[in-house]
C-alpha cells in the first residue's frame, strides 16, 4: 500500500501544480500585454482630449472629447499633407508587401520542391540573411541609389522592400510541410505545367503562410523610417513615419499635439490589417513553429 501511495504522490503533486503554473503563465502574459498596450492606451487617451490639452491632466484616462475636431485640424495642417503621407505609406506598404510575398512564395516553393545543385547553400544564405538587421543595408542602399539617380524616387523605397529573407524561409518551411509531392506529381501527370501547378495547387495550400508573410512585410515597411528618410527628400513623397518625425522636430511650425493625433491615426491601418488577417497569421505561425 505504501508503494502504491508513493507512486501516486508524484502524480498528485503534478496535478496540484498545474493550476499554479497556469496562473503564473497567465499573470506573465497579462503583464506583458499591459506593458505593450500601455503606450497605445496613452496615445488613444491623449488624442481624444480637446486640442492643446494632450499633455495636461491624467494621461491614463479621458478628459473631454475632441477627437473629431483634432482630426480636422490634422487634415488642415500644411494643406492636408498628412493624408498624402498616409496614402504614400499605404501604397509603399501594399505594393511592397504584395510583391515581396509573391517573390517569397516563388523562392520558398522552389527551395522546398525542386532538387537542384546548390540548394542547401542557397537556403543557408537565406538563413544567414535573416540574421542580418536590415538597418545595416541603409547606407549601402543610399549610395547605390545615388549612383543610379534614384534619390527622391519611390522606387528607392519599393525595391528593397520586395526582398524578404524571412518570407522565403517561412514559405520554404510551409511548402515542405503542407504541399505533398504526390499532389504535384498528379498535376504533372494531368499535363499541367510547373507554373500552373504552383499557381493552382501550391499557392492555395500555402495561403496561410503567404498571408502571414504579407502581414509581416506590411508592418515592416510601414515602420521603416531610416531608409525613406535618407532617400526621399521631397515632403510629398515621404511616408507618414518620416513626416511625423519631421513635424516633431518643428515645435514652432507644428503644434506637438498634432504629432500625437497623427500618431494615433497612423496606427489605424496596422490594427485593421492585424484584425482582418489574424486567423491566417496564427495558422502560418503555428505551421512554422511545428516544423
Amino acid at each position: 500500500m505504501s508503494a502504491v501511495s508513493a507512486k501516486a504522490s508524484p502524480v498528485r503533486s503534478r496535478r496540484e501544480s498545474r493550476p499554479a503554473s497556469r496562473v503564473t503563465v497567465l499573470a506573465l502574459l497579462g503583464l506583458s500585454a499591459c506593458y505593450f498596450l500601455f503606450p497605445l492606451w496613452w496615445l488613444l487617451v491623449s488624442a481624444t482630449k480637446p486640442f492643446g490639452e494632450q499633455f495636461s491632466g491624467s494621461g491614463l484616462w479621458f478628459h473631454g472629447f475632441g477627437l473629431f475636431d483634432n482630426i480636422a485640424r490634422l487634415g488642415s495642417q500644411d494643406d492636408g499633407i498628412f493624408w498624402r503621407w498616409m496614402l504614400n505609406s499605404v501604397l509603399y506598404c501594399g505594393l511592397g508587401a504584395l510583391l515581396g510575398t509573391a517573390f517569397s512564395a516563388l523562392a520558398g516553393y522552389a527551395l522546398a520542391k525542386y532538387d537542384f545543385p546548390g540548394r542547401g547553400a542557397v537556403f543557408g544564405l537565406v538563413l544567414a540573411a535573416v540574421l542580418v538587421p536590415k538597418v545595416l543595408f541603409t547606407l549601402p542602399l543610399y549610395l547605390m541609389f545615388s549612383g543610379v539617380h534614384l534619390i527622391d524616387n519611390p522606387l528607392a523605397v519599393l525595391l528593397p522592400s520586395v526582398v524578404s529573407p524571412f518570407g522565403v524561409y517561412l514559405s520554404r518551411v510551409f511548402a515542405a510541410q503542407t504541399v505533398p509531392d504526390e499532389v504535384l506529381e498528379a498535376g504533372r501527370l494531368d499535363g499541367a505545367g510547373e507554373f500552373r501547378i504552383f499557381r493552382t495547387i501550391g499557392v492555395r495550400m500555402m495561403l496561410p503562410a503567404l498571408v502571414t508573410i504579407f502581414l509581416f512585410q506590411f508592418v515592416e515597411i510601414w515602420n521603416n523610417y531610416l531608409l525613406p528618410a535618407m532617400v526621399l527628400g521631397d515632403d510629398r513623397l515621404q511616408p507618414v513615419t518620416v513626416g511625423l518625425v519631421g513635424w516633431n522636430a518643428s515645435h514652432v511650425a507644428v503644434p506637438p499635439a498634432l504629432v500625437v493625433i497623427g500618431s494615433l491615426v497612423s496606427v489605424v491601418p496596422l490594427l485593421i490589417a492585424f484584425l482582418a488577417l489574424q486567423r491566417f497569421w496564427r495558422a502560418g505561425m503555428t505551421a512554422g513553429a511545428v516544423k
